[in-house]
């Protein structure tokens, strides 16, 4: 329920974040780490949880999550450039991509063996982007950085296992003092008002919530679920994110953009079968 929830909530995120295109990325990013971080700590603080603290004293464990912190702003700010520039679909793709990274990432970091169903999904995704970069004459750099800066996320999540919301706070924590700094850059240039319009401001306060509280799902979900049945239910994110381009904003999905989709939906579907088969020579086996 968990998974579900996160990768539903994400999937409608072009609705919420195409409120700002008045407002550059990097302000709209900003604001969202301090927004969510205040929203996280009073939580903490509501309910008492001690290990938002303890985690702020283990140098190791801290730097870990600014790491996992700096990755996936990177794939925040990111996203929200592709929103307000009319890239949904190509976002989308990114989170097509993102099951198959993970399994390119259990390889080279996990040391988990590729199956030849594996090898195939991979080849038949990186073909399906091979030709929209020919295609279009430049690499989906908004797809690749989506798909393998929140795939690297996930892989320190996993391998941390920390408490979902306690280290969600101490992560996005490193990066408000960089984010704080920039706003009062803004600020003091007079380039960008802290907050336009009443409207505006309620939107931004609200932007750190719905940042918050799916990453949390995320969280808990990935303590969990292994990361197989994570990009299974994930492809409700890139389903819904497309239909929302398409339907919504009227981004145009052309026969370049479906040759791509068809080799990354062919990897998908082979990773799939893939599952489904481990899973049921491992139900055979334990029977």
């Amino acid at each position: 329920m968990y998974a579900f929830a996160c990768y539903i909530t994400w999937g409608l995120f072009p609705v919420f974040w195409k409120m700002f295109t008045e407002l550059s990325a990097l302000t709209v990013l900003a604001h969202r780490i301090v927004w969510a971080f205040v929203f996280l700590f009073c939580w903490i603080m509501i309910v008492g949880n001690k290990s938002f603290f303890a985690y702020l004293q283990q140098p190791r464990t801290l730097a870990t999550l600014a790491l996992a912190s700096f990755v996936v702003c990177f794939n925040w700010g990111t996203y929200i450039y592709a929103v307000e520039s009319n890239r949904i679909i190509e976002a989308g793709l990114g989170y097509y991509i993102n099951p198959l990274v993970n399994v390119l990432f259990g390889y080279l970091f996990l040391k988990e063996r590729l199956t030849p169903m594996q090898k195939a999904a991979v080849a038949s995704a990186a073909a399906g982007v091979a030709y929209l970069a020919v295609s279009y004459g430049e690499i989906p750099w908004i797809s690749l950085v989506l798909s393998f800066s929140f795939g690297f996320y996930g892989l320190v999540k996993k391998k941390l296992k920390l408490e979902a919301m306690p280290s969600l706070a101490a992560e996005t924590l490193t990066m408000v003092p960089l984010a704080a700094i920039f706003l009062t850059y803004n600020i003091i240039g007079k380039d960008e008002a802290l907050f336009a319009s009443p409207k505006l401001a309620m939107l931004l306060v609200a932007g750190g919530i719905v940042t918050a509280i799916p990453l949390f799902w995320f969280g808990k979900a990935s303590q969990s679920v292994s990361l197989s049945t994570l990009g299974f239910i994930q492809y409700l994110t890139p389903t819904l994110q497309v239909l929302v381009g398409v339907l919504i904003y009227g981004e145009l999905f052309d026969l370049d953009y479906l040759v791509c989709f068809a080799f990354v939906w062919l990897g998908l579907a082979l990773y799939t079968i893939g599952i489904i088969r481990r899973k049921s020579l491992s139900t055979s086996l334990i029977q």
